[in-house]
């Protein structure tokens, strides 16, 4: 039988992520048959009993896609230390657990991708992979031509220098501007802090696009399975990434 990393195994399970599966096992929450590993390399097969917190885990469990509108005031983690409402609540009829792809910030609204595929979250948020998430934001002031340059070229923001990235002016709106921005990265407040960097501080944040995933018209709040183009879409991708 085939042996496989135990993080690659758990992801494929839909217990979570690649990375945060690693961070289950070193926490020793993980063990195969009924034995604690805290070792990364650790390999399993088909004959093993793999348990996560004493649960028992199995590649059986459909995978599930969806797209959900987030509201603000939603956070993208499962449970929150502050009791803050999480995206997880806008999806109870789902009966299979599935984890956000990636996150958005609490004052952030727009398309969120949520799934049990650990796998192809990994590829879809693992830094050297560099798909195109665009925003529209609504910013303070108009932005001069020197200021959308600095934006594009790339921003010292903190301990790291931005990727170069989409700055594009919609339209104006008394004396502030709606923008549509194009980033490769997914730091935290990414948007925000580099908006702020060339002195326009953010009113209003939306992703409206992951890849070739476009938000549409779904209304904010709600949710739909994804359509199968969209995910062939999105696992074509993932096995170019692979490769």
């Amino acid at each position: 039988m085939v042996e496989v990393r135990l993080q690659k195994y758990l992801a494929e399970c839909g217990v979570a992520s690649r990375r945060k599966s690693e961070e289950l096992i070193k926490s020793g929450q993980v063990a195969i048959n009924g034995k604690v590993v805290t070792e990364l390399g650790t390999k399993v097969s088909e004959k093993d009993e793999v348990t996560v917190e004493g649960r028992l885990v199995s590649q059986t469990e459909q995978k599930v896609y969806v797209l959900l509108n987030k509201p603000t005031g939603y956070v993208t983690t499962v449970k929150d230390q502050f009791g803050r409402a999480s995206v997880v609540d806008l999806i109870k009829e789902i009966r299979e657990r599935v984890y956000p792809v990636g996150r958005l910030d609490y004052d952030t609204s727009g398309l969120l991708i949520l799934t049990n595929d650990g796998e192809l979250t990994y590829h879809l948020t693992h830094p050297k992979h560099e798909i195109e998430k665009v925003y529209n934001a609504f910013i303070e002031g108009v932005p001069t031509e020197e200021e959308i340059k600095r934006f594009q070229e790339g921003l010292k923001i903190e301990d790291y220098i931005t990727s170069p990235a989409k700055f594009r002016i919609i339209k104006k709106e008394n004396r502030n501007t709606w923008v549509e921005i194009v980033i490769h990265e997914g730091k935290n407040r990414q948007v925000r802090k580099m908006c702020e960097a060339i002195g326009h501080k953010v009113i209003a944040l939306k992703r409206i696009a992951i890849g070739s995933i476009i938000l549409g018209n779904l209304e904010e709040g709600k949710w739909r399975y994804m359509r199968n183009e969209e995910l062939d879409a999105l696992k074509n991708f993932s096995i170019e990434l692979s490769n």
